[in-house]
């Protein structure tokens, strides 16, 4: 954990030289992108102590960092148990129906379901691209193709955007 913790750290500094700072969109250009914004759910986040001891537990399980889970799932959906995308992503960690049907979801709006499939997906990219962790968010965000097609990080804003955000966090802890 320590050297991942470590490679984290590394990939925010030169996430950073490479990416301006996220800045929220201006009323004109959410106008101009509608589709990728959309209402906050209507539940409650998951309790904190909860939380952290699902993400714990899935962290062991599965061979990573607990605060790269939690910075997913704080991007993916405020922690909000009941969030849906426009896209057709489910639940705490945002899964799409074919990883819900990958891992064997049977309940996507679980958060114990939703975060140890998420970390169970989060390992899966992490080994696919060699503990690159900007490759591996790109690939939770995007797709791995997307990201096998562009040969790192797509050129796609929204991604980019959820790429420098979680890695600036995760430089804070």
């Amino acid at each position: 954990m320590e050297k991942q913790k470590a490679s984290v750290q590394q990939q925010a500094r030169a996430a950073g030289a490479q990416m301006a700072p996220w800045t929220p969109p201006t009323a004109a250009a959410t106008r101009q992108m509608p589709s990728i914004m959309y209402e906050m759910p209507q539940c409650d986040p998951v309790p904190q102590g909860d939380l952290s001891k699902m993400i714990d537990d899935a962290a062991e399980k599965n061979g990573v960092a607990p605060s790269v889970i939690r910075e997913v799932a704080r991007q993916e959906s405020g922690f909000r148990p009941c969030a849906v995308s426009p896209k057709g992503a489910e639940g705490l960690m945002q899964l799409m129906p074919s990883t819900q049907d990958q891992f064997k979801v049977i309940d996507a709006f679980s958060p114990i379901a939703s975060i140890d499939a998420g970390a169970k997906l989060l390992k899966q990219l992490l080994d696919r691209y060699h503990g690159d962790l900007s490759m591996a968010l790109s690939a939770y965000n995007a797709g791995a193709g997307r990201v096998d097609r562009a040969g790192g990080i797509p050129q796609i804003p929204e991604t980019q955007n959820y790429v420098n955000s979680i890695l600036t966090r995760l430089a804070q802890d």
